[in-house]
């Protein structure tokens, strides 16, 4: 293992750090109480880029607190019906990106959803004092107010009603549903399979939002993590609410919602990633009981794993042909 990291003997064994809220599981049902009061408000419009065998849509739904919610819609014109979907999840500050994404899954007979993260660098609004993007701050965002306000609540909750309006989709059957992302998708990937556990299969790789104190006591909370050191610097230069900081944070800590997954996994790591330490991804990977491989990359970083897409395609096709 690289000098940053614990032996990997160790590693397979961690559970984690960061602590986990008294009352965890009651503030995610009482979540999923306020997503299945919310109105999703579904429009879709055809999209001006085509293709000879896939129909392109843009959807937009309501999520909680009233934030409008984009998505990229694909649907295979030859598919089978009802067919397999995946729902993908994009990088911290990015977008669903370019349509020709969703293209190989579309051409396997699936139909693809991508959500834009609201506030970041796509169309889905964060209406939490502004419209538009807000781009950056994203986990601090409502650490100073109740737990209920958390940005990354609301984004987690947007994955699972994605997914909840794709199983409503005649074309698409719901017990053949995927989702996958990297880095932040990572992240979005494992909350969503977790709160919508009925999801068959997910593929995260180097999944983000794992083990803040872990991550933070590694001196690695820079890059992707470097709110957390601006945190500390602008609002608790000494560290006297410390505690408190990284237990709010539990909340929307992956790894403490990790055990929740029923799907199969397929997750992709890098050992060399200083970005997404992988200590920080194992203390969620190792509390899953649910089938599970994980692929690792011993020589890489946060950045782009060879073949890694090619085995996810492989993997979600195998519950396509199940």
């Amino acid at each position: 293992m690289p000098l940053f990291e614990m032996p990997f003997e160790q590693m397979k064994e961690y559970l984690g750090i960061n602590p986990v809220p008294s009352d965890f599981d009651a503030y995610w049902q009482r979540a999923l109480d306020e997503m299945a009061a919310t109105d999703p408000d579904i429009e879709i419009r055809k999209s001006t880029f085509e293709t000879s065998f896939a129909e392109c849509f843009d959807l937009f739904f309501t999520g909680v607190r009233g934030a409008r919610i984009h998505a990229q819609y694909v649907k295979p014109i030859r598919a089978s019906v009802p067919h397999p979907a995946i729902v993908q999840f994009h990088g911290y500050k990015g977008n669903a990106g370019d349509w020709v994404d969703k293209l190989p899954f579309a051409a396997e007979g699936f139909s693809v959803f991508a959500m834009d993260c609201r506030g970041q660098g796509g169309s889905s609004e964060d209406i939490g004092g502004v419209k538009g993007n807000t781009l950056h701050g994203h986990i601090i965002r409502g650490l100073d107010d109740e737990p209920d306000n958390l940005l990354f609540r609301h984004i987690f909750l947007d994955t699972v009603e994605l997914v909840h309006l794709a199983k409503s989709f005649d074309e698409v059957d719901e017990a053949r549903i995927g989702v996958t992302g990297v880095s932040q998708g990572g992240a979005l990937t494992v909350a969503c399979a977790s709160l919508a556990p009925e999801i068959n299969r997910l593929a995260p790789c180097y999944p983000f939002l794992s083990d803040y104190m872990r991550v933070w006591q590694m001196d690695l909370a820079k890059a992707a993590y470097e709110e957390l050191t601006e945190y500390f610097r602008r609002f608790d230069p000494r560290h006297e609410r410390e505690q408190e900081v990284f237990t709010t944070l539990g909340y929307i800590d992956i790894k403490n919602l990790a055990g929740r997954i029923r799907g199969k996994v397929l997750w992709g790591t890098a050992l060399m990633d200083m970005v997404c330490p992988p200590s920080s991804q194992f203390a969620a990977y190792n509390r899953i009981t649910a089938e599970k491989n994980m692929v690792i990359y011993p020589d890489f970083g946060h950045e782009t794993l060879p073949g890694f897409r090619d085995t996810v395609l492989e993997f979600m096709r195998q519950m396509a042909n199940r």
